[in-house]
């Protein structure tokens, strides 16, 4: 009699189904919770549009759900399994004379379409929300400057201080720019009043329009003199990738895994490069010292041969000393990452078969307690790995890949000993 397992799969799919469900929605509400909270200091509290702040929220959801999905894969696959297993109706299969694999086979399945589910919402919507936040930011910021403008408050921007005062609507009182000019002498500028508006000339620019200004420059090498100006009217620009606000400056996160690769290639060849100068102005300097040398053996003096000492030295240290590029790193990790997180819901299957198969009462429960523990762990696992990645240069790939070679590693393990029972 041949097994229709068709039947048996739709309701091993229908159950996980169900238990993802509930999982997904836990862990969207509370992502989504930490989101509005995080808005409400940032965007809620500066009376911003109510329109405005509802666009605001659906572009933040391609990131919610990004981070909820595998999780809630992993957490779901533990209820179901667990259920199955502690109802015995895996060992009414077994004895039905099904194999576990069957069981495991539909899963399977449902993982690979979640993975790529998630590659999808990585690789697409998650990019083009946040391209779409750092848009709607954008537009929040200069009809209510206050949002990064605080009132009454210091706020940095690399090399420039901005002191505000009391801000109404676009209009913003007694305010003190502290920078530096191009040639590196101290600069501090007043105004009665600042209005902030949106270069049209220049992209990427945010021009602050300031009435009744004073203007004193500092003069590095006159001794303590100084220079000073007055205004009516001056425009002062700062550059979008200068505020705070990780939004206003594109990054890998918000490209595609291809966008991100080819900026790897060009930046991994613009590295190269820089790697080649070095080494021939190494050797040029190599070459002088050696004519140097000579010439010190022909013409003996011990104060240009301990020179020549100490300049070789310099030149080993030098040829030792890695040629590095941070942002090369920071893409690197991110485009690992692009496909690390999303082949976790398969992962996170594989691991929850195994560990499922062990409960015996109040499946569901245990296997969402279980999945919350899991899911601890692998943000510290991920958090730890993008942290060495970062700070230390470690690898990119394992830094990345390690959580999930660890679950994977956990998971064989589990099923080759219950599969020996």
């Amino acid at each position: 009699m041949k097994t229709n397992y068709s039947i048996i799969y739709s309701y091993i799919i229908k159950e996980f189904l169900i238990s993802f469900v509930v999982a997904f929605l836990f862990f969207f509400f509370i992502f989504f919770i930490n989101q509005l909270l995080l808005m409400a200091e940032e965007i809620f509290s500066k009376k911003v549009p109510f329109g405005d702040v509802v666009l605001f929220i659906f572009f933040s959801l391609p990131a919610i759900v990004a981070i909820a999905f595998p999780f809630a894969s992993l957490v779901g696959s533990l209820m179901c399994i667990g259920r199955l297993s502690a109802d015995n109706e895996i060992m009414a299969l077994k004895a039905l004379g099904i194999p576990v694999f069957r069981v495991f086979a539909p899963l399977l399945f449902v993982g690979i379409i979640f993975s790529l589910v998630s590659f999808i919402t990585n690789d697409y919507f998650l990019p083009l929300g946040n391209i779409r936040l750092g848009n709607m930011y954008r537009k929040i910021l200069y009809s209510n400057p206050a949002i990064e403008l605080e009132p009454y408050s210091v706020n940095r921007y690399q090399n420039t201080t901005i002191i505000t005062g009391e801000i109404e609507q676009q209009l913003i009182k007694n305010i003190v720019i502290i920078d530096k000019t191009p040639q590196n002498n101290k600069r501090i500028i007043s105004a009665k009043e600042a209005t902030l508006l949106k270069s049209k000339e220049q992209k990427g620019v945010v021009s602050l329009r300031l009435e009744n200004v004073f203007s004193q420059i500092s003069l590095k090498q006159a001794n303590g003199q100084y220079e000073y100006t007055t205004a009516k009217i001056m425009i002062y620009n700062i550059l979008l990738k200068d505020i705070s606000f990780s939004l206003m400056n594109p990054g890998p996160r918000e490209m595609s895994s291809v966008d991100v690769w080819r900026e790897i290639l060009k930046k991994r060849e613009a590295l190269g490069k820089k790697k080649k100068l070095r080494d021939e102005e190494i050797r040029r300097e190599l070459y002088a010292l050696i004519m140097e040398l000579r010439y010190s053996k022909e013409h003996p003096d011990e104060e240009r041969m301990a020179r020549i000492r100490k300049v070789y030295q310099q030149l080993q240290k030098k040829k030792t000393l890695p040629v590095k590029d941070r942002s090369l790193q920071l893409f690197e990790l991110e485009f690992n990452k692009k496909f690390s997180f999303p082949i976790s819901c398969l992962i996170f299957i594989f691991f929850a078969f195994p560990v499922g198969l062990y409960t015996r009462k109040s499946g569901r429960t245990v296997g969402f307690g279980l999945g919350l523990l899991m899911t601890s762990f692998y943000w510290g696992l991920l958090f730890l790995g993008h942290t060495l990645g970062t700070r230390l240069e470690f690898s990119p790939f394992l830094s990345m890949w390690f959580p999930n070679i660890f679950v994977l590693t956990l998971a064989l393990i589990l099923l080759l000993i219950r599969v020996n029972r």
